[in-house]
Parts: C-alpha cells; sequence; structure tokens
C-alpha cells in the first residue's frame, strides 16, 4: 500500500526536483521508445525483459554521449596521477608554514604545475556532475511510477496512467520491476540482495584495481593515496544502505552503469595506463613483447639485439675516435725567438 502523497514532489525534494522536470521528461520518452523498439523485434510488450532492457538501453544512450567527457577525464587523471611526485614536493616545501605569502607562493606553484602539464583537478569530475541529474531523475520517475498508475500523481512525460500501471504490473526475476527490497515477497528479496551485491562490488573493483595498478610507484604512499584506497571502500558501503530504498528498475540501471564503469576502468589500466605506473610497466613489456614477435616472423633481429648491435657499434666509434685522437701531433710553431 502506497501513501496518499509523493514525497518527492514536496519539501527540498520537490525543488530540485522541479529543476530537473526537462530531464524526468526526456528520459521517459526514451524509455518508452526503447520498449516500443524492443516490442517491434519481438519482445512481448508486457514483458519485464522489455522494460529491464529498455531501462540497461537508457544507461548505454546516456554513457555514449558523455563518452567525450570520460575522454577528458581519463586524460586529466593521468596527468593529475603523473604529477603526484611534484605536487607533494611543493606541499611539503610549505608544509607548517601558515603566513599569507607561503600560502600565496604555494598557490601559484600549483597552478604552474598544472599549466604546464595541462591538468585539471575538475577535469575528472565531469562525468560524475553529468550523470548525477541523470541518476536522480531516474529514482524519481521509477518512484513516481506507482502514484502515477494509481492516480494520485498526474502523468509525466510519456508515462500515461497506462503506461504507467503497464510498467508497474510487469514482473522480471519474479519481482515487480518497481519494487524495492522494503516492498518485495519472499524469493524476490533474495534476487534485489544480489543485484545490490553486484552493484557494490562492480562499484570496489573498479576503484580497487585502478587504484591498485593505474597510479604512479611514487604516490602509492602518504595520506592521499590511503584516503583513495580508503574511498573505494566506503563508497561501496554506502551504497548498501541506500540500495535498500531503490526501486528494483533503478538497481539494473545502476548494477548496468557501474558494469559499464568496470569495462571502461579495465580498458583504461591496460590500453592508457598512467606513467610511471605498475600498469604502464606491464604496457611497456606487453607491446615490447609483441614488436619482438612481430619482428620474429619478419625474421629481423629483436629490440635487445638491436639495442646490443647498437651498443656495439657505439662503443667500436669511441675507440676509433679515441685512437685517432692519440694519432694527431701536436702543432709547433714555425718560427722561434733566438736569444
Amino acid at each position: 500500500m502506497i501513501s496518499q502523497n509523493f514525497t518527492f514532489d514536496s519539501g527540498l525534494f520537490g525543488f530540485f526536483y522541479r529543476i530537473l522536470r526537462p530531464i524526468e521528461w526526456v528520459m521517459t520518452y526514451v524509455m518508452v521508445y526503447c520498449h516500443k523498439f524492443l516490442t517491434f523485434i519481438g519482445f512481448s510488450s508486457g514483458s519485464g525483459v522489455a522494460w529491464a532492457l529498455s531501462v540497461v538501453l537508457l544507461v548505454v544512450l546516456v554513457r555514449l554521449l558523455i563518452l567525450p567527457l570520460f575522454i577528458k577525464q581519463m586524460m586529466s587523471m593521468r596527468r593529475l596521477q603523473a604529477i603526484q611526485p611534484q605536487m607533494r614536493k611543493i606541499q611539503n616545501k610549505y608544509k607548517g608554514k601558515t603566513d599569507k605569502a607561503s600560502k600565496e607562493a604555494s598557490s601559484r606553484e600549483m597552478m604552474k604545475l598544472y599549466q604546464d602539464n595541462h591538468a585539471n583537478p575538475a577535469g575528472s569530475c565531469l562525468p560524475a556532475l553529468v550523470q548525477s541529474p541523470i541518476f536522480m531523475t531516474m529514482f524519481y520517475v521509477l518512484s513516481a511510477v506507482p502514484y502515477i498508475a494509481n492516480g494520485k500523481r498526474a502523468p509525466l512525460g510519456a508515462f500515461t496512467v497506462k503506461v504507467a500501471k503497464e510498467f508497474e504490473e510487469t514482473q522480471i526475476f519474479g519481482i515487480h520491476i518497481s519494487d524495492n527490497l522494503t516492498t518485495a515477497q519472499g524469493a524476490s528479496k533474495i534476487v534485489i540482495i544480489i543485484f545490490i551485491a553486484l552493484m557494490c562490488l562492480t562499484m570496489f573493483y573498479s576503484q580497487f584495481h585502478n587504484t591498485r595498478k593505474n597510479m604512479p610507484r611514487a604516490s602509492m604512499e602518504g595520506s592521499q593515496y590511503r584516503m583513495q584506497k580508503m574511498m573505494a571502500y566506503i563508497f561501496p558501503v554506502m551504497y548498501i544502505f541506500s540500495g535498500v530504498a531503490f526501486p528494483f528498475a533503478v538497481l539494473i540501471y545502476w548494477l548496468t552503469n557501474n558494469t559499464w564503469n568496470l569495462g571502461q576502468t579495465l580498458w583504461q589500466v591496460r590500453r592508457m595506463p598512467t606513467p610511471g605506473s605498475p600498469a604502464a610497466e606491464e604496457k611497456e613489456a606487453r607491446d615490447r613483447d609483441r614488436e619482438n614477435r612481430r619482428r620474429d616472423k619478419a625474421g629481423e633481429p629483436s629490440l635487445e639485439e638491436e639495442a646490443l648491435t647498437k651498443a656495439k657499434e657505439e662503443q667500436v666509434q669511441q675507440l676509433e675516435s679515441g685512437l685517432s685522437h692519440q694519432r694527431q701531433q701536436p702543432k709547433r710553431g714555425k718560427n722561434k725567438k733566438r736569444r
């Protein structure tokens, strides 16, 4: 039994969600048109699978739209991680100095370091800032579905009373797609708990793998590194508690989003690692092995053999240069003064 009033339409929540109303409106149409496309290619219109896949397609669409921002974030994070040792030097240089001149000098040196390396501390936050309103509106729309279906809230965008009733009544894994852990019954609770666990695990491993593999070795010490490791543990735990209140469709959205993030992290760490990181060392070894295999097939000398040959040639050139220098006789003046 749902309450008479939709909580998110009043108070502070209502203020923020009214600001996000255009995004909510667009999101309903994206989901409905994705659902229509899925039913067109063969899924049952009343199937919970079609609605669940509509949520998945929504995630894919959002992530493709912000892909350019992700690339900027990735490059910004690489630059920031690469200059961590220089940042610590500046911090240690002015450690304990609280006078105004020292603070200004520290800020100037930090800004110059950012500018010289084209690093932007805020650049890594852009995808999160874009995704946050999307997630908030997703939570709002899916939470509003039961109220729209029961006529206790006005229709929202493409979510008419008819569409909301169809959405609310559909099931997947035996769960109503608008249920959460507190409203689900029997075995449905176990499925929701599994989804919450997977959501937290994918988030944890993504952060843990990036911290362990994609940071310069010089940065793997100090309070900042310990803080980053701690955050990798804290954030997933926070989502355990918030996941209890999420409608199942939101869990599908968030698990899909976290899985995408994990895939991006694994690809980034393997293909575009931070210079000086363990991942960069592993990539260098892989690239060397790949080049040696190519050279072996082409009948060319390996990189090691080429380096050894080059070193021997340089040694021979140095020896010949030394012998040539020794053969040169000192020049004497033709005219000598007689006493």
